[in-house]
């Protein structure tokens, strides 16, 4: 993959910064002469969790989403904390949002939801042989767990009812991956 951008950065200036995202305006020099800004957001990188149970069945969450108002569908997905690797980030926020353990871990790449202005890798993970426990959430977080076959999962999918970028490409990819197996 060619990593060489056709351009030199001239100066960087942070306009926003928390915990969680930071934004940053960029001037740019092209190899060809025109100077350019660029506005980029980084988002604190996430791990995303699709657990399976021996039926075929997925769990998901259903959680009010601020940012577009709505309720959405999602597989389990959370920040990766400081020193913590994607698949411990991926088995910690199974065990606090779906209350499940998992003895088998298949992971299932990495997805950069918005290219143009938004970094914010995504990785993902199947999770299989599952051991129910207690959910743990934190104190703002209401989340609902439902239950479907992964079938009816993919159909959400593909009829736009489920719409969270990650969760898609999960989805999509377990149904691959799964498929290859048999």
């Amino acid at each position: 993959m060619d990593t060489n951008p056709p351009f030199k950065v001239k100066g960087t200036k942070t306009v926003y910064e928390n915990g969680l995202l930071s934004v940053s305006s960029d001037t740019v020099v092209y190899e060809n002469g025109p100077e350019k800004e660029f506005t980029k957001v980084t988002l604190k990188p996430g791990s995303s969790a699709l657990a399976i149970n021996d039926s075929g069945e997925i769990y998901l969450t259903k959680e009010f989403r601020y940012a577009i108002n709505e309720i959405s569908v999602e597989a389990v997905s959370g920040g990766i904390d400081k020193n913590e690797t994607p698949l411990e980030a991926a088995k910690r926020e199974l065990e606090e949002e779906a209350g499940l353990l998992a003895d088998e871990w298949i992971d299932l790449g990495l997805v950069h939801p918005f290219t143009a202005a938004i970094h914010s890798p995504n990785y993902m993970f199947l999770a299989k042989n599952l051991i129910e426990t207690e959910q743990r959430l934190e104190d703002s977080e209401i989340i609902e767990i439902i239950k479907i076959p992964l079938e009816e999962a993919v159909q959400m999918v593909m009829s736009g009812k489920i719409k969270h970028a990650a969760t898609c490409t999960l989805i999509l990819k377990t149904e691959k991956y799964l498929s290859s197996k048999k």
